[in-house]
């Protein structure tokens, strides 16, 4: 057995790694930038290297440093967790040449499947159904839009070298192509340094099933059954399942020696994904579903197979990377029960889902589930990295029991003042078609009005605001305490005036003692309902006298880097027009024209980093 092991990576996934390692009496060791300098996985460690400065460029995607690292700590192993160089097949050979254990697959087979329109044409060949498409080397616009043409709209341009829901856009009409392909070949430069895109015909009722699969050095490779990531937005995966919902076990066949014939197609050791897309129009059938790539690492939804399996997929990745067998044979694998799980992001749903930084001076998260945290209360939420900060994983006999118990988790999760997907979460979870198991990986499009807008707070919730303004629970002393309203032929009430998001609001005391946990500070209230946090002002708003986007200025949402200006000073726009996109946290936002006008002026240019709330670009309305 490896006696000590560096984890390539930061985050949930180091801590999770680090977990199974110190069970198995592991020695570890952390990475980590200027960033992270007192990120909870640098603290858990052994010991912790410095590998560079914030951007990943410079540190976590600098493999020569982190072997360096492995060499100078004496550790015998690198795990690449996922993301970063977990599947970069010259790194996996420059740790074997360095005399170090890697803890993945061979480079051979991550080189096979890391680029899509290859491993397509492979899988192919070993007999796995693929969907239509074109995979070829010419990359000429002429030449990609001709082949979307054939394919017939829509379809979906996807980077070959791409993965995590980066470098993919769909692209309905003929006269929309161009603009998409250059936005995603732009982005796949950015975050894998190959701008090459394949075409397929994109499904229209399409479901994420995909298929963990495990292989030893001794020529063994199980299936571990399969999971849906249909919950999905702009291609990331938002809540996970295991086993799929609907699957009948002809199409579980089918789809699980499909897997099994991909995986020993390229000699696959250790832990890997095959994913594949089904047309669910008609449910999962046997003959409706194909294959679309292969991850050759661990997934970041894994744990929903460990709690329906009993399985710990990071304990068999440290046992067959050490040379030995599989714990278990295909027939020893079982099916037990149903889990979910859903990823934590700091973002904000009512705004965009715009990523939220910051410090997180208050951070719970529910008890009574698995939790597998990135960060702890205190830390802060950069903007170099991914936004997820955890995941929630609930495990039951059903599905309904599972769906609830982690709905009922996301609910109860309080973070503040970055602001997280918690609610919405909880409001997918609970939405009847999700319910029903009615999900594609359109879901969260075709609910978006449901999904991203809070109902608000309830009654319930103003009583424990009104309370605590007054100071019945613990907080700072407030200059309503003594007053008590007064109505003839009426019994007595007491009112108090909050500002919720600047708008005055009359909250009733409750009429007995109330339990719930809020935050107080100076000024406000906050009070945590149903996953949301709502922030209330003790004092009337201050008039806010600077410029806005009412004012037609642009205003960068979170700090990034401008990646391309789409206008000219002088140029005529309409509303929602696209004025120029903003990369941050590893996706591009688009900034578009609050209301028909003219570029009045530019303040910035592609290549340019900016803060949060800087004038990017400032509009004249039209007369």
């Amino acid at each position: 057995m490896i006696r000590s092991v560096l984890v390539a990576n930061r985050g949930e996934i180091a801590r999770r790694v680090f977990r199974t390692a110190r069970r198995l009496g592991i020695a570890t060791v952390a990475v980590y930038s200027e960033a992270d300098a007192s990120a909870p996985h640098v603290r858990e460690a052994d010991q912790a290297v410095l590998i560079g400065p914030a951007a990943a460029r410079e540190s976590y995607l600098v493999g020569e440093k982190i072997i360096a690292a492995a060499l100078e700590t004496g550790a015998e192993a690198i795990h690449p967790g996922y993301g970063f160089l977990s599947e970069n097949a010259e790194f996996a050979e420059a740790v074997v040449a360095a005399g170090l254990v890697w803890i993945g697959p061979p480079p051979a087979a991550i080189r096979a499947m890391g680029l899509k329109d290859a491993a397509k044409a492979l899988m192919q060949q070993a007999g796995v159904p693929v969907t239509p498409g074109y995979l070829g080397e010419d990359q000429s616009l002429d030449r990609l839009q001709a082949e979307a043409d054939r394919t017939g709209y829509p379809v979906l341009i996807k980077a070959v070298a791409g993965g995590g829901g980066k470098g993919m856009r769909k692209v309905e009409a003929a006269g929309d192509f161009a603009a998409a392909l250059a936005s995603c070949q732009r982005e796949a430069k950015a975050a894998f340094g190959d701008d090459r895109v394949l075409i397929e015909k994109y499904v229209t009722r399409p479901r994420h099933i995909e298929v963990q699969v495990f292989g030893d050095s001794h020529g063994q490779v199980v299936h571990l059954f399969e999971r849906d990531c249909s919950l999905q937005r702009r291609h990331q995966k938002v809540i996970e399942e295991a086993p799929a919902p609907g699957m009948s076990p002809e199409a579980r066949a089918a789809v699980t020696d499909a897997a099994i014939k991909a995986a020993r197609a390229v000699n696959y050791v250790g832990a890997g994904t095959v994913e594949f897309i089904a047309d669910a129009s008609e449910g999962l059938k046997p003959d409706r579903i194909w294959f679309m790539e292969m991850n050759t690492r661990l997934q970041v939804e894994h744990p929903v197979t460990e709690m329906v399996t009993g399985v710990d997929l990071v304990e068999w990745q440290f046992r067959v990377a050490s040379g030995e067998a599989l714990p278990l044979a295909q027939d020893q694998i079982k099916l037990s029960g149903h889990a979910l799980e859903a990823r934590l992001y700091a973002e904000n749903p009512a705004s965009g889902f715009l990523p939220s930084i910051g410090v997180l001076e208050h951070f719970r998260l529910p008890g009574d589930i698995r939790v597998d945290s990135a960060v702890e209360e205190g830390d802060e939420v950069s903007p170099f990295y991914d936004p997820m900060i955890a995941k929630l994983i609930a495990h039951a006999p059903t599905r309904e029991g599972a769906s609830d118990r982690l709905a009922q988790a996301c609910a109860e999760v309080e973070v503040w003042p970055v602001k997280t997907n918690a609610g919405f979460l909880a409001r997918c979870l609970d939405h009847p078609a999700f319910i029903a198991g009615d999900v594609d990986t359109g879901f969260i499009g075709a609910h978006q009005d449901d999904l991203a807008q809070p109902q608000g707070p309830s009654d319930e919730a103003l009583a424990v605001a009104a309370a605590a303004a007054l100071g019945d629970q613990e907080g700072p002393a407030s200059p309503w305490r003594d007053l008590t309203g007064f109505r003839l032929n009426a019994a007595p009430e007491t009112r108090v005036r909050l500002f919720l998001d600047g708008e005055p609001i009359l909250a009733a005391l409750p009429e007995g003692d109330v339990e719930a946990d809020v935050l107080m500070t100076e000024d406000e209230v906050v009070v945590f309902e149903a996953g949301e946090a709502y922030a209330f002002a003790i004092r009337p708003p201050v008039a806010d006298l600077g410029e806005s986007a009412g004012d037609g200025q642009i205003l960068s949402p979170m700090p990034g880097k401008v990646v391309s200006v789409s206008v000219a000073v002088g140029d005529r726009v309409a509303r929602g027009q696209l004025i120029l996109t903003l990369e941050a946290m590893k996706m591009e936002h688009g900034l578009t024209a609050p209301f028909d006008g003219e570029v009045e002026a530019l303040l910035v240019s592609a290549g340019d980093q900016v803060s949060e709330g800087v004038s990017l670009a400032r509009l004249q309305a039209a007369e």
